[in-house]
């Protein structure tokens, strides 16, 4: 029997295969991005009530409704945006699923999608199962942000979608109100939808405040944004996101939603909407919490031979490992889990051509003794 792959080029997520390598050699796993401490007490002690309690057959498709009220509570607070929770958010089985959603909801075949490299590892299979051209652009360096007249030299008349990522996965880079103001100009009397990934919305350091698309109302108007409970509440597992669109877009969205996974795990999402409504501070302290973290590994990282670059949000610390060796990011993050025991992730499976730069992904959402663990290896190379 013939199977012809309808993705061809995709194989096992880079995230899996040095997760497998690091448990081979008892490495140090600071490559994929999931902490290595619990969510809240309180909100595990919610989710066993819940289920307790009997919450526990199929929520409503789009999300229980006291969990979206208490989304467009934080959305208006935060970003001074009114979303109606009934017809403008969408729970879903994750930021992924959203991001999936969005796109086969949104594009079609022969349209095209602009993303920024590296780009995380979901956006392109999404467009390429459309049959859809996702239109890669390179993000400048050393600083990962956006060359807009890129964006404008790239726009066609089959451009669809421009899908950004803010706080950004893996440099950690931040748009700007500015950058905001650039690609509303540009997408300004197009049909041009914008899918916003901001799963790292409330992981912005040293007093910046993360400047969601929600807060500009022409783009909030043409815009999917999608964020996730995982990353916020330190549970990847659970699995659980939510996207924020006005009504047009979001009736689309749901359409796809409702085949794709129709619901959302019911007794996290009864946890989340007590535990919101009890525990604001938890999203409000998290920038804090997670700079305390990106600070000590910094200083744990400072006497090896990597230069470490800068990381304005997320949690995610890139290393220059060009004093280290020279060879490309593939084979060093190989070595690096099998004889320095630490496993990283390379930038090359994010991008559409190898940046051929010498730079590695370390993950610092982790416990101090793993940092102090991994900080130990990597000095010594």
């Amino acid at each position: 029997m013939h199977i012809s792959s309808k993705l061809p080029a995709v194989g096992t997520t880079i995230f899996s295969v040095m997760s497998q390598l690091a448990a081979e050699h008892k490495a140090v796993n600071l490559g994929q991005g999931f902490p290595d401490f619990e969510p809240p007490q309180a909100l595990r002690d919610a989710v066993t009530r819940a289920m307790a309690d009997g919450r526990n057959q199929y929520a409503p498709g789009i999300g229980l409704a006291s969990l979206r009220e208490e989304i467009a509570r934080k959305t208006q607070r935060l970003y001074g945006h009114a979303v109606n929770p009934d017809t403008e958010i969408t729970v879903t089985s994750g930021a992924t699923e959203a991001i999936f959603a969005a796109i086969a909801a949104l594009v079609r075949q022969g349209e095209e999608v602009i993303v920024f490299d590296p780009a995380y590892d979901c956006y392109e299979p999404a467009i390429d199962l459309q049959g859809a051209r996702a239109v890669h652009i390179p993000l400048s360096q050393p600083d990962f942000s956006i060359d807009w007249q890129r964006v404008r030299d790239a726009i066609t008349p089959r451009s669809r979608m421009i899908l950004i990522n803010s706080p950004h996965n893996p440099s950690g880079a931040v748009l700007s109100a500015a950058d905001l103001d650039a690609l509303a100009e540009i997408v300004r009397d197009t049909d041009i939808v914008v899918l916003s990934d901001e799963v790292y919305e409330h992981i912005v350091y040293d007093g910046a405040a993360h400047q969601s698309v929600l807060r500009h109302p022409e783009l909030a108007a043409r815009s999917v944004v999608v964020s996730s409970f995982g990353k916020t509440y330190h549970c990847t597992g659970w699995k659980v996101g939510y996207a924020v669109a006005p009504v047009a877009l979001s009736a689309e969205f749901r359409k796809v939603h409702q085949y794709l996974t129709f619901c959302t795990f019911h007794p996290a999402q009864v946890a989340f909407a007590e535990f919101m409504a009890s525990t604001p501070e938890h999203y409000l302290e998290l920038p804090a919490f997670y700079q305390a973290k990106r600070d000590r590994f910094r200083a744990l990282l400072a006497p090896s031979r990597f230069k470490l670059l800068d990381v304005p949000g997320g949690y995610f610390q890139l290393v220059d490992y060009s004093a280290i060796r020279d060879e490309d990011d593939l084979a060093f993050c190989q070595w690096l889990v099998r004889e320095g025991g630490v496993a990283a992730i390379p930038l090359t499976p994010f991008c559409a051509t190898p940046p051929g730069t010498r730079l590695a992904r370390l993950c610092f959402a982790k416990s101090d003794a793993t940092m102090e663990a991994a900080a130990e290896r990597l000095v010594r190379l």
